[in-house]
């Protein structure tokens, strides 16, 4: 009995070791084929100087000590699986999630029958998703979310009768949904978001009586949604936003009597009566209908839904008004209305509910004033945004107690009144202020935008948005005490007066600065340049004067600087070809002079050049063609001389070309015709000669086209874009001819010789006026030779008899010669 005993215990601790050995060389296998440990956990711990249950993400049985679980999550692994880690044999769990794996699935791995517990989420496996996962009987979750599968979904993955969960979201797949997916008994969760699978839903979906969610957001599935199983009393949560579902609502809606969550956002349904059917649902706390068809008024049983806390009804056809039975919503957080045709006021009982985080309705034709105790009825509001719409009265004082408010969006409405001083004294949690397009004025004690003031509690503001109110105030110097976190600060056409106060260059982290269409005076901070996040500044149209600093171009970031329209002089600082981050570059009606600095060409990626209405002078360089992307090009209005580079038509790019009111001579350079994306083009009001060159006729864009008041000649072409042009675009250029539609005739010419006259014949050498009456002649005795009847043409001795007086009145006008 002894001896027997010894032995078998002998032999079980022979057969753990040599399964143990199996299990450390799978193990080892897998390490093998890891490229990438970023935390060495694997390099350092997977040794054969440790058991292998001693490894760090492995857990062995306690009996047989065998590998039972395997658990790489977040450990930033790249590699691939090996074919060895199949003989796992023992393997019930195992985890792969949110790593860098990648390659297929080996068919090795279908060799572990005894797997519950399967998660490749998040890496980048490829190929087909494996049919031999059907065979795992016991699987009871299979999560392959987030990698690059592709093909159709295995109908053997519906053989798995234990299977509770399966996640196939993120994927590359194709196809519909199998109808055999009715089969899973047991299922509880189906995730299928975001595969690309398409076709209708089929209604055995809704026969599995287990599912408690389904998420299949984010594909192509179309056609209606079918009837819910009276059954499905524990199905909890439905996403089928954004796909191209149409037709009705669900028919037996009312049977999910448990439904928490509905997503049906971004679909076509075009169903005036899917809100009253929604609202038999008892249990509905998130509604989720953005975009999705709705038509018709919102329903007063909405207000039935009483455990509902997110509305989104957004970017739909709702009319009418805002039932009052929403105030029954007592534990409402979030309603989101905006984009809709809803008129009339929002419901007092609305803002009664102390429990609202956020009120979004902005671009309906709400009206009414916001109730004046908002911020006091209302402590938990986060965000209130009811932009675009009819709301008038003044901004409440108790706004200001909104202590946990974020965003505050008011903007093109028609609310009045001064905003008041205290304004920001309690906002200390707003990042985004919006109260442009109203009719905001200033307190009329002070001459001070004093508001501004309050706003420097509000240390986490981002934006401030006060574009189009009558504020007539200055900004003051508290302006560089706001918030450090601040990025924009836009206040257009504001009727602010005054200065740029110097603080406002302590804002370091702004982007962007817009003032324009004011009336500031005095000269551009030098302390923008401490600005160095800075993208886009824009001061046009105010009475801004001095000169432009150069410390503008210490703004390494500068994409877009906007000076136009203002009483700037001197020159332009050469400085700022050297901020290659420039995009739009407008410093349009000043008083600049001198020339445009040579580095300014170096802007090689510059859209919009902007200058003119200044006194510039000098002349286009070659290097003009190194502006490849330039899109609008406008130097009119100034004194530039010299000839147009031929280098210009290599601006393929350009759209919007403006040189006139310019001393620019020369040629219009053939190379003209090279800009193929020209839709605009004025050379108008300058001392140009030549012919319009022919290659411009293939300029297909070009809607605008000026060249009056120079000295061209020659005939104007008259095909591609030109048959459209009149004779507005050729004015003040007495060589030019052309077809008669143009109605161009630059020649005094007698009779019908207007309609044969070929204007290569003009000359614009010496003597012109005799050489013009010396033409004239001639092309009237030409019509006399080729009159249509014989008996009315001139007979050849009077043609040479005539020829001899014309020569001779030539030589006499021209050269004072007797004859």
């Amino acid at each position: 009995m002894i001896l027997w005993h010894s032995f078998v215990a002998t032999t079980t601790v022979a057969d753990r070791v040599t399964s143990n050995t199996t299990d450390q060389d799978a193990l080892l296998a897998l390490k093998d084929h890891i490229v990438d440990d970023p935390q060495n956990l694997l390099t350092t711990n997977w040794t054969t100087t440790t058991s292998v249950c001693d490894w760090v993400g492995v857990t062995c049985g306690f009996r047989h000590r065998r590998v039972r679980a395997l658990n790489l999550s977040h450990m930033g692994l790249s590699g691939t699986i090996p074919p060895h880690l199949g003989n796992l044999s023992f393997l019930v769990s195992t985890s792969f999630y949110n790593n860098r794996f990648s390659g297929s699935l080996p068919d090795e791995l279908a060799k572990l029958r005894r797997l519950k517990y399967i998660s490749l989420q998040k890496n980048y496996f490829g190929g087909e998703i494996p049919s031999w996962f059907g065979s795992f009987t016991r699987l009871r979750t299979l999560s392959l979310a987030n990698n690059s599968f592709t093909g159709a979904i295995p109908p053997s993955l519906f053989r798995l009768s234990e299977l509770d969960g399966l996640d196939l979201s993120f994927t590359d797949l194709q196809g519909h949904i199998p109808g055999e997916i009715g089969k899973l008994p047991k299922l509880r969760i189906l995730y299928l978001s975001h595969t690309g699978l398409s076709g209708s839903i089929p209604s055995a979906v809704f026969n599995i009586s287990s599912l408690q969610k389904i998420d299949a957001s984010g594909n192509m599935f179309s056609g209606s949604l079918p009837s819910a199983n009276v059954t499905m009393s524990s199905l909890r949560m439905i996403d089928f936003g954004f796909n191209n579902l149409t037709g009705k609502i669900l028919k037996d809606i009312k049977n999910l009597t448990a439904l928490g969550s509905l997503y049906l956002g971004y679909n076509k349904f075009n169903d005036a009566e899917m809100l009253s059917s929604i609202s038999d649902l008892p249990s509905l706390e998130l509604l989720n209908l953005e975009k999705s068809g709705l038509t018709g008024p919102i329903p007063s049983a909405i207000g039935n839904l009483t455990l509902l806390r997110n509305i989104g009804l957004m970017d739909n056809k709702l009319t009418g008004t805002i039932p009052p039975e929403i105030g029954n919503l007592v534990n409402l957080e979030i309603i989101s209305l905006s984009n809709n045709t809803i008129g009339g006021p929002i419901p007092v009982r609305l803002f009664n509910i102390s429990t609202l985080r956020t009120i979004e309705m902005t671009g309906n034709y709400l009206s009414g004033h916001l109730p004046s105790s908002i911020g006091l009825q209302l402590p938990n509001l986060e965000r209130l945004i009811v932009g675009g719409n009819n709301f008038s009265g003044p901004i409440p004082v108790s706004l200001s107690n909104a202590s946990e408010l974020i965003t505050l969006e008011l903007s093109s409405n028609f609310f009045f009144g001064p905003i008041p001083d205290a304004f920001g004294d309690d906002l200390r949690s707003l990042r985004y202020l919006n109260l442009g397009g109203n009719n905001f004025t200033t307190n009329s004690l002070s001459s001070e935008l004093s508001f501004l003031t309050s706003l420097t509690n509000s240390k986490n503001l981002r934006t401030i948005i006060l574009s189009l109110n009558p504020l007539k105030g200055t900004l003051p110097i508290s302006v560089g005490n706001l918030s450090s976190s601040l990025e924009s600060f836009v206040a257009d056409n504001c009727q602010i007066k005054g200065s740029i106060p110097e603080g406002i260059g302590n804002l370091s982290n702004l982007v962007h600065l817009s003032l324009k269409e004011n009336d500031l005076k005095g000269t551009i901070p030098t302390t923008i340049g401490k600005l160095k996040k800075l993208q886009s500044l824009e001061f046009p149209v105010n009475n801004l004067e001095g000169s432009i600093p150069s410390d503008l171009c210490d703004v390494e970031s500068l994409a877009f600087l906007y000076l136009g329209g203002n009483k700037l002089v001197g020159s332009i600082p050469s400085c700022l070809g050297n901020v290659s981050s420039l995009r739009d570059l407008s410093m349009g009606v000043n008083n600049l002079t001198s020339t445009i600095p040579s580095t300014l060409w170096r802007l090689k990626d510059i859209q919009l050049l902007e200058l003119s209405s200044n006194y510039l002078s000098g002349s286009l360089p070659l290097d003009i063609s190194n502006l490849k992307v330039v899109r609008y090009l406008d130097i009119s209005e100034n004194q530039l001389s010299g000839e147009i580079p031929s280098s210009i038509g290599d601006l393929k790019d350009l759209a919007h070309l403006s040189l006139s009111n310019n001393r620019l001579q020369g040629p219009i350079s053939p190379s003209f015709g090279g800009m193929v994306s020209l839709e605009f083009l004025d050379l108008s009001r300058n001392e140009l000669s030549g012919e319009i060159p022919k290659d411009m006729e293939k300029l297909k864009y070009l809607k605008y086209f000026n060249v009056s008041f120079n000295g061209l000649q020659g005939e104007i072409p008259g095909g591609g874009p030109f048959k459209k042009f009149s004779a507005g675009s050729f004015w003040g250029n007495e060589a030019l001819c052309g077809s008669p539609q143009m109605q161009v005739q630059p020649y005094s010419l007698p009779g019908a010789v207007t309609q044969v006259a070929d204007c290569r014949l003009k000359d614009h050498g010496q003597y012109p006026a005799a050489k013009k009456d010396c033409l004239s002649s001639i092309l009237e005795l030409a019509l006399q030779c080729s009159a249509e009847q014989p008996e009315e043409r001139i007979d050849i001795k009077d043609v040479l008899t005539t020829l001899k007086k014309i020569k001779a009145k030539f030589l006499k006008d021209s050269r004072g010669i007797e004859t």
